[in-house]
């Protein structure tokens, strides 16, 4: 079988969700892998949440619902349902009554408003729910959920992941105790920016009122998420939702937990394109002396999106000119004999030539960074992808037969 770069690292999972927030999973047969496929998080005393969704027109049924129920509560957040195997997306009037059903089922189980309550799925798009079994397990999930599982809890949302993914960080309260932060994420196929490209949760015992839980959660997901792909399609269900139970209190600096949020996303991010399905590699492109931040965007953007750039990492060929050519058809504001590109330490292009230093090492390695200065201003930004190999050619050619 092969194994990704995030499946061969060794990762350590936090030990417990921070004070507030409690979870659980089971299994209810939702998808045909084995271990749980559905997922409980509970704020027994009431939390403040915020999300960020999907900007594709065919946003799934559990998107729709969990919109709705952000704008209705104003951020107010007792529960969070997801699902494996079925995205429930493209299921018509069905699949907003199933998500709407599951809802009010967990609502009920836990004695809030289902305005209180989000919903997600992920899996094959244009299935239906198995929404009898799945509102039977609710009640009894709901009441098993405890502080600690978290890499059980990240190991039921995955599809075609190869290994769980959750990251853990820590500031100072206002109080002179510690603020918790916990991420998990599922994602390896079906990502690109448009919005997060995935399902993330970020939960918190941070104090935070609405508005500011969401501009931490936008900002955060703006640097990382929305920085990353896989094969270039934004995917039906791509949602992160954000949960601060407040039970520790107002964080001492502002900026250092929103610094520390963003790094935990930027974590997560790393590794759903270390996991990308068939990787090999992860290639990163970082495009430095921009004009205008729109101009480094599009140039990381375009160079690590372009599939003769993910194939010759795939190979460990240090063909650089097709790198130059990626950028050539931008239009970002650069003059070509001022442009530098590298790959790790090694100067591959300069002076609008080749320096003839050989880069194979650096393309060998199994993060691949390229470097692109543009030589026209002071700004910057990077993409983060990772090769496409014949594996990934064989895991989506097959993916519902």
């Amino acid at each position: 079988m092969h194994t990704t770069p995030h499946a061969a690292r060794t990762l350590t999972f936090p030990a417990r969700w921070p004070s507030g927030i409690r979870a659980a999973a089971t299994r209810v047969g939702i998808r045909s892998l084995p271990g749980d496929d559905l997922v409980v998080f509970v704020a027994d005393e009431g939390a403040t949440a915020a999300a960020v969704f999907t900007r594709n027109r065919f946003a799934a049924a559990p998107i729709e619902v969990s919109r709705a129920h952000l704008a209705a509560s104003g951020g107010g957040f007792r529960g969070l349902l997801i699902n494996a195997g079925c995205a429930n997306a493209a299921t018509g009037a069905r699949g907003r009554a199933d998500a709407e059903r599951s809802v009010a089922v967990l609502a009920d189980a836990i004695g809030a408003s289902p305005a209180s309550v989000l919903v997600n799925s992920t899996g094959v798009i244009g299935v239906h729910l198995p929404i009898d079994a799945m509102t039977a397990a609710i009640p009894g999930v709901a009441e098993a959920a405890g502080s600690d599982g978290v890499e059980s809890i990240a190991r039921a949302i995955m599809t075609t992941d190869s290994a769980p993914k959750a990251v853990e960080r820590t500031v100072p309260a206002a109080d002179g105790g510690t603020i918790r932060i916990v991420g998990i994420a599922k994602g390896s196929g079906m990502i690109h920016p448009n919005m997060a490209t995935m399902i993330g949760v970020m939960t918190t015992d941070a104090a935070l009122d609405a508005a500011t839980l969401d501009g931490v959660l936008r900002r955060a997901v703006d640097g990382s998420f929305n920085r990353v792909s896989v094969d270039g399609d934004t995917s039906t269900n791509d949602a992160v939702f954000a949960i601060a139970a407040g039970t520790a209190g107002e964080p001492a600096d502002l900026a250092a937990f929103e610094a520390a949020v963003a790094d935990a996303c930027l974590d997560l991010a790393r590794m759903i394109v270390a996991d990308g399905e068939g990787a090999s590699r992860i290639l990163v492109v970082e495009a430095e002396g921009a004009a205008s931040p729109e101009d480094a965007r599009e140039v990381a953007w375009t160079v690590g999106s372009s599939l003769l750039v993910r194939t010759a990492v795939a190979g460990g060929d240090p063909n650089w000119g097709r790198i130059i050519a990626a950028l050539g058809r931008t239009e970002a504001t650069f003059d070509p004999g001022e442009v530098v590109v590298s790959a790790g330490e090694v100067v591959l292009f300069r002076d609008g030539g080749p320096t003839g230093l050989d880069a194979g090492a650096a393309f060998a390695a199994e993060e691949v960074v390229l470097r692109i200065d543009l030589g026209a201003g002071p700004h910057a930004d990077r993409h983060l992808t990772c090769d496409l190999t014949a594996e990934y050619v064989h895991i989506n050619a097959d993916y519902t037969t």
